[in-house]
């Protein structure tokens, strides 16, 4: 019988420690279950009437998966309280400080996706410096890298190499402690001191969509590299994401000012993924209405 069949009550009390762990050193977490998925079940799951915007958090209950990711210790203690059967944490990836990127090296019978990395290191002329390395049930490892804050990497699964996938803006990686109905996540020895290093340019490159091509009559695009930014985030979208992922960058657009100008781009990037331009521009309608709504409400108003 499995350790968190027998001690469920230790098996979450030893999960908590470690993310209030992990908490300490900037990284943001959330409960997970047995199963390596979000512990707590979306509030909205039983939701009746017209689908909107999909909501990340905003109605203040937790169940939102990577976005109640928090390193506030009081949170992180309500979290796990709200899901006692949680046996693990996640680390969301692609938030400050760090930024997290991880390469996740999995062990299948097919795929050597070490030799498959060591390939691309010598054909693209980089070097995977020290950095913290998970060692997980299956035989994998996770690699921790950091990205620069103005780039978004998106979530991949073997466009890499067979074998590899990639945790970025919008995912997150099974933390080191962690234990699951498979066996527990542990950090590689020699590396547990170690700070995720800085991901090499040359592999920075290879994990970021390929670049949109020109658009005729056009210029750059809105925003400078932060829209950009945004914009790669959107292409990155699968089925099932992509509402998901224009809602989140039309609202971080509104944010900074560069919402209106970037619209076309958003709503071009949007319709590239299989949305119609009226689903498109309906949601960043949505996102401009619930940005403006809040820093309405966060603004403070004159002295009395």
């Amino acid at each position: 019988m499995a350790t968190t069949d027998r001690y469920p009550r230790q098996a979450a009390t030893l999960a908590l420690a470690h993310a209030l762990s992990a908490a300490e050193r900037g990284l943001a977490v959330i409960p997970l279950s047995r199963a390596k998925l979000p512990a707590l079940r979306s509030p909205h799951r039983d939701a009746s009437g017209p689908a909107g915007p999909p909501c990340h958090g905003e109605c203040g209950r937790f169940g939102h998966g990577v976005y109640d990711a928090s390193t506030d210790p009081a949170r992180i203690r309500e979290l796990f309280a709200a899901a006692p059967w949680a046996t693990g944490y996640g680390i969301a990836c692609g938030l400050p400080p760090h930024h997290l990127i991880g390469v996740d090296l999995d062990i299948k019978s097919d795929t050597d996706s070490a030799a498959a990395l060591r390939a691309l290191a010598l054909r693209h002329r980089f070097t995977i410096p020290p950095t913290i390395i998970v060692l997980t049930p299956s035989g994998g490892r996770h690699l921790w890298l950091t990205g620069p804050p103005e780039v978004v990497v998106p979530n991949s699964a073997g466009r890499l190499a067979p074998g590899i996938d990639i945790r970025g803006a919008g995912g997150y990686l099974v933390g080191p402690g962690s234990r699951t109905a498979h066996g527990a996540y542990a950090t590689a020895p020699g590396t547990a001191h170690l700070a995720p290093a800085p991901c090499p340019r040359s592999l920075l490159r290879l994990l970021l969509p390929p670049p949109r091509p020109p658009r005729s009559g056009g210029g750059p695009t809105a925003g400078g590299a932060h829209g950009r930014g945004l914009v790669q985030f959107v292409l990155a979208a699968h089925e099932g994401q992509r509402n998901t992922r224009l809602f989140w960058a039309a609202c971080r657009a509104h944010e900074d000012g560069i919402g209106p100008e970037l619209t076309a781009d958003l709503v071009a990037a949007a319709v590239r993924t299989g949305l119609t331009p009226r689903e498109a521009r309906g949601t960043i309608a949505s996102a401009a209405r619930m940005t403006t709504h809040r820093l309405t409400r966060d603004t403070p108003g004159p002295p009395s």
